[in-house]
Protein backbone atom coordinates (compact mmCIF):
# COMPACT_ATOMS: atom_id res chain seq x y z
CA UNK A 1 0.00 0.00 0.00
CA UNK A 2 1.16 3.83 -1.11
CA UNK A 3 1.58 6.26 2.50
CA UNK A 4 0.95 9.48 1.91
CA UNK A 5 1.87 12.19 4.62
CA UNK A 6 -0.46 15.54 4.71
CA UNK A 7 1.51 17.86 6.73
CA UNK A 8 -0.29 21.37 6.45
CA UNK A 9 -3.56 22.42 5.61
CA UNK A 10 -5.24 21.40 2.43
CA UNK A 11 -8.96 21.49 1.26
CA UNK A 12 -10.84 18.83 3.07
CA UNK A 13 -13.19 18.44 0.21
CA UNK A 14 -10.43 17.56 -2.11
CA UNK A 15 -9.09 15.25 -0.12
CA UNK A 16 -11.42 13.06 -0.58
CA UNK A 17 -10.83 12.86 -4.25
CA UNK A 18 -7.12 10.82 -3.47
CA UNK A 19 -6.51 7.39 -4.73
CA UNK A 20 -8.78 5.57 -2.17
CA UNK A 21 -5.86 2.74 -1.96
CA UNK A 22 -3.50 5.38 -0.43
CA UNK A 23 -3.07 4.90 3.26
CA UNK A 24 -3.24 8.86 3.99
CA UNK A 25 -1.85 10.42 6.88
CA UNK A 26 -3.76 13.84 7.31
CA UNK A 27 -2.52 16.56 10.52
CA UNK A 28 -2.50 20.11 9.27
CA UNK A 29 -0.09 20.48 12.24
CA UNK A 30 2.39 17.72 12.16
CA UNK A 31 5.14 20.60 10.34
CA UNK A 32 5.87 21.62 14.30
CA UNK A 33 6.63 18.30 15.29
CA UNK A 34 9.75 17.76 13.81
CA UNK A 35 10.72 14.49 16.05
CA UNK A 36 7.62 12.68 14.44
CA UNK A 37 9.65 13.49 10.96
CA UNK A 38 12.46 12.15 11.87
CA UNK A 39 11.13 9.10 13.18
CA UNK A 40 8.53 8.56 10.91
CA UNK A 41 9.05 9.36 7.69
CA UNK A 42 10.63 6.36 6.65
CA UNK A 43 7.30 5.13 6.59
CA UNK A 44 6.07 7.01 3.72
CA UNK A 45 5.99 7.08 -0.23
CA UNK A 46 4.76 10.58 -0.58
CA UNK A 47 4.56 13.85 1.03
CA UNK A 48 2.15 16.60 0.69
CA UNK A 49 3.44 20.10 2.41
CA UNK A 50 3.02 24.12 1.96
CA UNK A 51 5.89 26.30 3.30
CA UNK A 52 6.20 25.55 6.71
CA UNK A 53 7.04 21.86 6.82
CA UNK A 54 11.37 21.80 6.96
CA UNK A 55 12.49 19.39 3.92
CA UNK A 56 15.78 19.70 4.76
CA UNK A 57 18.91 17.09 4.16
CA UNK A 58 18.87 15.67 7.31
CA UNK A 59 15.10 15.10 7.48
CA UNK A 60 15.20 13.81 3.81
CA UNK A 61 17.95 11.42 4.32
CA UNK A 62 15.66 9.41 6.46
CA UNK A 63 12.98 9.02 4.08
CA UNK A 64 14.19 5.81 2.49
CA UNK A 65 11.09 5.19 0.81
CA UNK A 66 9.90 8.82 -0.38
CA UNK A 67 9.18 9.37 -4.17
CA UNK A 68 7.36 12.43 -4.56
CA UNK A 69 7.43 15.35 -2.42
CA UNK A 70 3.76 17.62 -3.19
CA UNK A 71 4.02 20.98 -2.62
CA UNK A 72 0.42 22.96 -2.08
CA UNK A 73 2.24 26.25 -3.35
CA UNK A 74 4.92 27.44 -5.23
CA UNK A 75 8.53 28.32 -3.08
CA UNK A 76 10.37 25.48 -2.65
CA UNK A 77 13.01 27.12 -0.24
CA UNK A 78 11.60 24.71 2.49
CA UNK A 79 12.58 21.78 0.35
CA UNK A 80 16.12 20.18 -0.32
CA UNK A 81 15.59 20.12 -3.81
CA UNK A 82 19.05 19.29 -4.25
CA UNK A 83 18.65 16.04 -2.65
CA UNK A 84 15.86 15.49 -3.97
CA UNK A 85 17.13 15.61 -7.26
CA UNK A 86 20.26 13.54 -6.39
CA UNK A 87 17.76 11.11 -4.87
CA UNK A 88 15.28 10.46 -7.12
CA UNK A 89 12.61 12.27 -5.16
CA UNK A 90 9.93 13.94 -7.23
CA UNK A 91 8.86 17.66 -6.54
CA UNK A 92 5.80 19.01 -7.59
CA UNK A 93 4.98 22.74 -7.43
CA UNK A 94 1.43 23.91 -7.73
CA UNK A 95 2.94 26.19 -10.09
CA UNK A 96 0.58 29.27 -11.09
CA UNK A 97 -2.34 27.72 -9.10
CA UNK A 98 -2.59 30.82 -6.58
CA UNK A 99 -1.03 33.12 -9.11
CA UNK A 100 -4.60 35.20 -9.51
CA UNK A 101 -4.64 35.64 -5.54
CA UNK A 102 -1.35 37.05 -4.92
CA UNK A 103 -1.63 39.29 -8.48
CA UNK A 104 -4.90 40.63 -6.53
CA UNK A 105 -2.62 41.22 -3.04
CA UNK A 106 -0.08 43.29 -5.25
CA UNK A 107 -2.97 45.44 -6.77
CA UNK A 108 -4.64 45.81 -3.77
CA UNK A 109 -2.08 47.01 -1.50
CA UNK A 110 -0.91 49.36 -4.27
CA UNK A 111 -4.50 51.10 -4.11
CA UNK A 112 -4.16 51.08 -0.08
CA UNK A 113 -1.39 52.17 0.40
CA UNK A 114 -1.31 55.26 -2.39
CA UNK A 115 -4.49 56.00 -0.97
CA UNK A 116 -3.69 55.65 2.57
CA UNK A 117 -7.02 54.28 3.33
CA UNK A 118 -6.23 52.79 6.41
CA UNK A 119 -4.98 56.02 8.06
CA UNK A 120 -7.87 57.69 6.69
CA UNK A 121 -10.12 54.81 8.41
CA UNK A 122 -8.75 54.79 11.32
CA UNK A 123 -8.73 58.70 11.47
CA UNK A 124 -12.12 59.15 10.72
CA UNK A 125 -13.23 55.95 12.98
CA UNK A 126 -11.44 58.21 15.75
CA UNK A 127 -13.78 61.07 15.02
CA UNK A 128 -11.87 63.39 13.07
CA UNK A 129 -12.72 64.30 9.24
CA UNK A 130 -8.37 64.44 7.59
CA UNK A 131 -10.43 65.25 3.93
CA UNK A 132 -7.75 67.44 3.40
CA UNK A 133 -4.48 67.08 6.14
CA UNK A 134 -3.98 63.60 4.70
CA UNK A 135 -2.27 63.62 1.10
CA UNK A 136 -3.41 60.64 -1.28
CA UNK A 137 -3.16 59.89 -4.62
CA UNK A 138 -4.10 57.49 -7.69
CA UNK A 139 -3.01 54.37 -9.31
CA UNK A 140 -3.28 56.22 -13.10
CA UNK A 141 0.39 57.29 -14.40
CA UNK A 142 2.03 55.33 -12.06
CA UNK A 143 5.40 53.22 -12.86
CA UNK A 144 5.40 49.99 -11.85
CA UNK A 145 8.74 47.97 -10.52
CA UNK A 146 8.39 44.47 -11.28
CA UNK A 147 11.26 42.56 -9.58
CA UNK A 148 11.48 39.28 -11.62
CA UNK A 149 8.56 38.50 -14.12
CA UNK A 150 7.81 35.20 -13.72
CA UNK A 151 4.11 33.68 -13.75
CA UNK A 152 2.62 35.62 -10.86
CA UNK A 153 4.48 39.32 -12.03
CA UNK A 154 2.78 38.79 -15.93
CA UNK A 155 -0.69 38.26 -13.52
CA UNK A 156 0.67 41.31 -11.72
CA UNK A 157 0.97 42.90 -14.63
CA UNK A 158 -2.58 41.81 -16.86
CA UNK A 159 -4.12 43.15 -13.72
CA UNK A 160 -2.76 46.42 -13.27
CA UNK A 161 -2.97 47.30 -17.23
CA UNK A 162 -6.33 48.98 -16.64
CA UNK A 163 -5.22 51.16 -14.21
CA UNK A 164 -3.55 52.93 -17.29
CA UNK A 165 -0.06 52.01 -15.39
CA UNK A 166 3.87 51.93 -16.60
CA UNK A 167 5.53 49.08 -16.29
CA UNK A 168 9.43 47.95 -15.98
CA UNK A 169 10.56 45.19 -14.96
CA UNK A 170 14.36 43.35 -13.75
CA UNK A 171 14.83 39.96 -14.63
CA UNK A 172 18.16 38.63 -15.22
CA UNK A 173 17.04 34.87 -16.37
CA UNK A 174 13.95 36.58 -18.74
CA UNK A 175 15.38 37.86 -22.64
CA UNK A 176 14.20 41.33 -24.13
CA UNK A 177 12.89 38.89 -27.07
CA UNK A 178 10.73 36.94 -24.23
CA UNK A 179 9.34 40.30 -23.17
CA UNK A 180 8.60 41.47 -26.58
CA UNK A 181 4.55 40.69 -26.69
CA UNK A 182 4.73 42.70 -23.39
CA UNK A 183 4.07 46.56 -23.05
CA UNK A 184 7.05 46.57 -20.64
CA UNK A 185 10.26 47.91 -20.47
CA UNK A 186 13.37 45.44 -18.93
CA UNK A 187 15.66 47.51 -16.74
CA UNK A 188 18.58 46.42 -14.58
CA UNK A 189 17.94 46.87 -10.90
CA UNK A 190 19.65 50.11 -10.27
CA UNK A 191 16.95 51.82 -12.70
CA UNK A 192 14.08 50.42 -10.89
CA UNK A 193 15.23 51.51 -7.53
CA UNK A 194 15.39 55.26 -9.49
CA UNK A 195 11.72 54.85 -11.45
CA UNK A 196 9.59 52.84 -9.49
CA UNK A 197 6.90 54.55 -7.59
CA UNK A 198 5.52 50.71 -6.73
CA UNK A 199 8.24 47.82 -6.28
CA UNK A 200 6.59 44.85 -5.97
CA UNK A 201 8.90 41.41 -5.56
CA UNK A 202 8.92 38.14 -7.03
CA UNK A 203 11.34 36.31 -6.62
CA UNK A 204 12.38 33.09 -5.17
CA UNK A 205 14.58 33.34 -1.12
CA UNK A 206 18.36 31.92 -2.77
CA UNK A 207 21.96 33.00 -1.34
CA UNK A 208 21.47 35.48 -4.57
CA UNK A 209 18.23 37.20 -3.38
CA UNK A 210 18.87 37.32 0.65
CA UNK A 211 18.93 40.73 1.81
CA UNK A 212 18.10 41.95 -1.85
CA UNK A 213 16.52 44.91 -0.31
CA UNK A 214 18.93 46.37 2.42
CA UNK A 215 20.16 49.81 3.80
CA UNK A 216 22.30 50.83 0.73
CA UNK A 217 19.69 49.93 -1.81
CA UNK A 218 17.02 51.51 0.14
CA UNK A 219 19.48 54.72 -0.37
CA UNK A 220 19.44 54.72 -4.29
CA UNK A 221 15.70 55.11 -4.39
CA UNK A 222 14.36 58.37 -5.75
CA UNK A 223 10.36 58.66 -5.77
CA UNK A 224 9.85 57.40 -2.71
CA UNK A 225 8.22 54.10 -3.61
CA UNK A 226 5.86 51.61 -1.77
CA UNK A 227 7.29 48.56 -1.65
CA UNK A 228 5.25 45.09 -1.74
CA UNK A 229 6.69 41.51 -0.90
CA UNK A 230 4.43 38.83 -1.32
CA UNK A 231 7.12 36.50 -2.23
CA UNK A 232 9.59 35.21 0.25
CA UNK A 233 10.74 36.76 4.10
CA UNK A 234 14.49 37.88 3.96
CA UNK A 235 14.66 39.27 0.49
CA UNK A 236 13.74 42.49 2.64
CA UNK A 237 15.83 43.05 5.83
CA UNK A 238 13.18 44.13 7.95
CA UNK A 239 14.78 46.41 10.08
CA UNK A 240 16.43 48.72 7.27
CA UNK A 241 12.98 48.42 5.53
CA UNK A 242 11.73 50.25 8.91
CA UNK A 243 14.28 52.57 9.04
CA UNK A 244 14.13 53.55 5.12
CA UNK A 245 10.28 54.23 5.94
CA UNK A 246 10.99 56.56 9.03
CA UNK A 247 13.52 58.69 7.06
CA UNK A 248 11.15 58.87 4.20
CA UNK A 249 12.94 57.29 1.64
CA UNK A 250 9.70 54.63 0.91
CA UNK A 251 6.09 55.95 1.06
CA UNK A 252 4.29 52.96 2.50
CA UNK A 253 5.11 49.08 2.28
CA UNK A 254 2.96 45.99 2.31
CA UNK A 255 4.18 42.53 3.72
CA UNK A 256 2.53 39.30 3.55
CA UNK A 257 5.91 37.52 3.84
CA UNK A 258 8.67 37.65 6.84
CA UNK A 259 11.78 36.57 7.57
CA UNK A 260 10.54 34.57 11.16
CA UNK A 261 6.68 33.88 11.04
CA UNK A 262 4.67 34.22 13.11
CA UNK A 263 6.28 37.74 13.14
CA UNK A 264 9.28 38.56 15.53
CA UNK A 265 7.83 40.84 18.44
CA UNK A 266 10.82 43.15 18.00
CA UNK A 267 9.47 43.90 14.64
CA UNK A 268 5.87 44.08 15.19
CA UNK A 269 6.15 46.38 18.33
CA UNK A 270 7.72 49.24 15.52
CA UNK A 271 4.53 49.27 13.92
CA UNK A 272 2.05 52.04 14.71
CA UNK A 273 -1.34 53.03 13.89
CA UNK A 274 0.03 55.81 11.89
CA UNK A 275 2.48 53.66 9.36
CA UNK A 276 1.13 53.69 6.17
CA UNK A 277 1.89 49.66 5.72
CA UNK A 278 -0.11 46.38 5.50
CA UNK A 279 1.34 43.41 7.17
CA UNK A 280 -1.00 40.17 6.89
CA UNK A 281 0.47 36.46 7.64
CA UNK A 282 1.47 34.32 4.43
CA UNK A 283 -1.95 34.90 2.89
CA UNK A 284 -1.53 36.47 -0.33
CA UNK A 285 -1.89 33.44 -1.79
CA UNK A 286 -4.68 31.79 -0.18
CA UNK A 287 -7.83 32.73 -0.48
CA UNK A 288 -11.01 29.91 -0.72
CA UNK A 289 -10.90 29.78 -4.27
CA UNK A 290 -6.69 29.48 -4.60
CA UNK A 291 -6.84 26.70 -1.69
CA UNK A 292 -9.62 24.72 -4.07
CA UNK A 293 -7.06 24.97 -7.22
CA UNK A 294 -4.04 24.44 -5.45
CA UNK A 295 -5.38 21.40 -3.51
CA UNK A 296 -7.04 19.75 -6.81
CA UNK A 297 -3.95 20.24 -8.61
CA UNK A 298 -1.62 18.94 -5.78
CA UNK A 299 -4.04 15.77 -5.32
CA UNK A 300 -4.52 15.13 -9.00
CA UNK A 301 -0.96 15.16 -9.96
CA UNK A 302 -0.07 12.69 -6.55
CA UNK A 303 -2.56 10.36 -7.92
CA UNK A 304 -0.97 10.59 -11.70
CA UNK A 305 2.42 10.09 -10.22
CA UNK A 306 2.13 6.73 -8.22
CA UNK A 307 -0.34 5.59 -11.05
CA UNK A 308 2.39 6.30 -13.18
CA UNK A 309 4.41 4.00 -11.18
CA UNK A 310 2.57 0.96 -11.56
CA UNK A 311 1.82 1.16 -15.43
Amino acid sequence: MINILITEFLDKQVLNNLNKDFNIIYNEEIWQNRDYLEKEIHNFDGIIVRNKTNLDGSILEKAVNLKYIGRLGVGLDNIDTEYCNKNNIFVQPATGMNADSVAEYVVNSSLILLKKTLIVSDQTRKGNWPRNTIVTNELKGKTLGLIGFGYIAKKVFKLANSFDVSFITYDPFISFEQIESFNLKKVSFNEILKLSDIISIHVPLSEETKYMFNKQVFSKMEKKPIIINSSRGGIINERDLLDAYSNNIISGFALDVFENEPIDEEFYKKITKNMNCILTPHTAGVTEESNTRVSNFIVDTTNKFFQSLKD
